[in-house]
């Protein structure tokens, strides 16, 4: 069986109402998708934001009428219709598709992130088994690739590392498999948390070895973990968002010990500045490392 699917292109104030003209039309799906390289991060409170140059692509039986279905469109609507394309999509096994298009990827010289249905490329590498999932982590985006990188060619050995907002877990994983002693998970997102502990286990890491909590939590958890008296931990990993590692700077400066080493992603190239000043007064913040529109920090507290 083959379908129907129609792209139109249109801009975020009739993104809605067209959404909804052609689900009343038959659609089986409606996907919108940003049509001009547009970001778009932390929104506020109750905000849904839509790119400027929406695109919407309607999936459709194959045997629509497309006549019919622009003219029912346009009646509908109390605007001039959008351009739009139509193309024929044969049936096949998607899910099969989009494993295949999933593939291992190398960070440093001895670094892989490798999905369990593949053969790791370098059996004497180190290999993090990861699969694809809902928690944000696999290095395939640029934040998580230049933390992965970073993590590839700086020694581990012995260390302790809090990852905070660690999503999959990917993160901590590669810190303990290159060498380091301990890492806490800190997420805000029970379903993070689950995430990352089931990829800890998929990938051979003890259970003491990894430790998931909330922020809330995370006070606690350092107590029970390395003492009352702990001076803070070697590395704190934090691949989040400008808005929040601004917010956070005190904070995550205090969870590492004097001499300890900081690393902030998620950060695009524009926001830099400001997530430098608010770290600069209390420690030592490298020169960005750059990868296409954003950037990673690193500092030495």
């Amino acid at each position: 069986m083959s379908w129907l699917q129609l792209h139109i292109n249109t801009q975020a104030a009739s993104a809605e109402s067209l959404e909804q003209a052609l689900l009343n039309n038959g659609a089986l799906s409606v996907t919108l998708q940003d049509n001009a390289n547009q970001a778009l991060l932390e929104p506020g409170v109750g905000e849904t934001p839509l790119w400027d140059a929406t695109k919407l692509s309607a999936l459709f039986q194959e045997n629509t009428n497309i006549d019919d279905l622009l003219k029912s469109l346009s009646q509908e609507l109390d605007y001039a219709f959008p351009p739009y394309q139509v193309e024929m999509i044969a049936d096949e096994d998607w899910e099969r598709r989009w494993l295949d298009d999933f593939c291992a990827m190398q960070f440093g010289q001895h670094l892989w992130i490798v999905p369990s249905w593949q053969t790791p490329p370098d059996i004497n590498a180190c290999n993090i088994i990861l699969d694809p999932g809902l928690a944000f982590g696999t290095g395939t985006h640029q934040t998580t690739a230049m933390c992965l990188e970073w993590l590839a060619v700086n020694r581990m050995d012995g260390l302790t590392v809090i990852d905070y907002g660690c999503g999959s877990g990917i993160l901590a994983i590669a810190a303990l498999l290159l060498g380091a002693t301990q890492a806490i998970c800190v997420d805000n997102d029970p379903q993070a948390l689950v995430a990352t502990m089931a990829n800890a286990k998929q990938n051979g890491i003890d259970a003491s070895a990894l430790i998931t909590c909330t922020p809330e939590d995370l006070d606690q958890t350092l107590n029970q973990q390395l003492g009352a008296n702990h001076e803070g931990c070697d590395v704190v990993i934090a691949n989040i968002l400008a808005g929040p590692l601004i917010e956070l700077s005190p904070r995550l400066t205090h969870l590492l010990r004097k001499g300890g080493q900081l690393m902030l992603s998620g950060i695009l190239s524009e926001q830099s500045d400001s997530v430098i000043k608010a770290y600069e007064a209390r420690m030592t913040i490298h020169a960005p490392h750059s990868k296409d529109q954003w950037i990673r920090l690193n500092g030495v507290k």
